[in-house]
């Protein structure tokens, strides 16, 4: 690949980012779209922190992370799930529409050159479009608020992976399909398949449940919680480079539909090769601030102990909140320390109302041959059964200080006007300057 033959390329495709109107009206809905998760998480923090003039109510949950940084950047989750795609769309359908992908094949450029300059330049994009959400975070820490770097940083590592999967399957539906109409419904059309997988394998376990882990909803809700999984990263990665990889393809116009076909099949074997692995990967940190995904340092030390396989039988429904919270602060924690621990859903209904038996509720845990029963989905517990199947001795140093929280009681100043009159009056007024300067 040659520099400068690449930066050419570059500039070709960001001048046709900029012509695009569905990357205008990307940035100009993001920034109302930001402002109001920002806006409405700064007054319902500041009530919480007691501005009414009470006292903070429950001020160990008040975590920038939860109460800040996720419902604002939740727009950018929405954005790269029904907008963001659009723009990556165009970006291969226009060119394959106005037959400018023809002539591009007979310069000596490769193909994956071009490709590469069409992804660098969707990143330059996105990161434009993340402003909104670098300006509510100058706001947040300008009204006096709390940011821990690392969950900070990992969130945003989070979106970014998030969108990276986005312009992937855009991009390939877009080399695939006759028209960006139907590379559009391909793109929806996965979107809700991974939905429809998560309510599906929720509660059920097994590999189902492992490969709904991975669709971009449930990748980014653990970088929500402050958590990083070397095996989310390593599948995104893998399936976000596919994409590209796919549309490059099928973007040959040299090769045949038989052709095609085979190596698309090649592609796919290829990436399950590399994608099964690596979601077995168990490396995984926690940089939650108030660490809600660890144990305790001296409970670490002691189930660090346990060095073969757990297997755990739950027999509680998808619904049962009490899943949620064992999923949450027990299942979630004991994978990220012990080598191995096998989950297994015995329930057969969603809700458990009409559950037959006496056996709902209850939790078992088998290691080396022992089984134990425990129907707890509270921490203390639950460690404290784990210890005794283990033949573990339970840690007798007391545990670090609890997370004391950051009430801030500070309303949204200067906020609304910044995202509803400021933002959208720059982005027509440069929407409209290189409109007139490109004729």
């Amino acid at each position: 690949m040659r520099l400068p033959r690449f930066c050419l390329l570059l500039q070709k495709d960001l001048r046709e980012l900029l012509a695009s109107r569905a990357y205008w009206i990307l940035l100009l809905i993001i920034g109302p779209l930001v402002g109001h998760g920002f806006i409405t998480a700064v007054n319902s923090y500041a009530e919480a922190s007691g501005i009414a003039g009470g006292p903070a109510a429950l001020a160990q949950g008040l975590t920038p992370l939860d109460g800040i940084l996720v419902p604002t950047f939740g727009a950018y989750d929405l954005a790269a799930t029904l907008l963001f795609p659009f723009v990556a769309i165009r970006m291969i359908a226009a060119e394959k529409e106005s037959g400018a992908w023809k002539l591009m094949l007979q310069s000596p450029t490769a193909i994956s050159e071009m490709l590469s300059s069409k992804a660098l330049a969707l990143l330059v994009g996105w990161i434009i479009a993340w402003l909104p959400g670098m300006l509510a975070i100058i706001l947040w820490k300008a009204y006096g608020g709390h940011l821990y770097a690392p969950e900070t940083t990992n969130l945003l590592l989070g979106h970014l992976l998030r969108v990276s999967i986005s312009a992937g399957v855009a991009v390939s539906a877009a080399a695939i399909m006759p028209g960006a109409a139907n590379a559009a419904i391909v793109t929806l059309a996965f979107t809700l398949g991974t939905w429809a997988l998560e309510f599906i394998a929720a509660g059920r376990g097994g590999p189902l449940q492992q490969l709904a882990s991975f669709t971009p909803t449930a990748l980014l809700r653990s970088f929500e919680q402050g958590q990083l999984r070397l095996s989310v990263v390593a599948v995104t990665f893998v399936v976000a480079v596919a994409g590209f990889v796919l549309s490059g393809l099928w973007l040959d116009l040299s090769l045949r539909s038989r052709q095609l076909l085979l190596r698309s099949v090649g592609i796919i074997i290829v990436v399950a090769i590399f994608a099964i692995p690596a979601a077995r990967v168990r490396a995984a940190w926690d940089f939650s601030e108030d660490r809600r995904n660890s144990f305790s340092q001296a409970d670490e030390a002691a189930l660090a102990q346990i060095r073969e396989p757990l297997h755990i039988t739950i027999n509680l429904a998808a619904e049962d909140p009490r899943l949620m919270d064992y999923g949450r602060n027990i299942l979630s924690k004991l994978r990220r320390i012990l080598p191995e621990v096998d989950a297994d859903y015995s329930s057969q209904s969603r809700s458990g109302l009409f559950e037959s038996g006496n056996h709902y509720g209850e939790i078992w845990y088998e290691y080396r041959g022992q089984k134990m029963m425990n129907r707890s989905t509270t921490e203390p517990i639950v460690l404290e059964a784990l210890y005794k199947l283990a033949g573990v001795n339970p840690p007798t140093a007391p545990g670090e200080s609890r997370f004391s929280g950051y009430p801030l009681a500070a309303r949204p100043t200067g906020a609304p006007i910044l995202f509803y009159s400021i933002w959208p009056l720059l982005i027509i007024s440069m929407w409209l300057f290189h409109s007139k300067g490109s004729r």
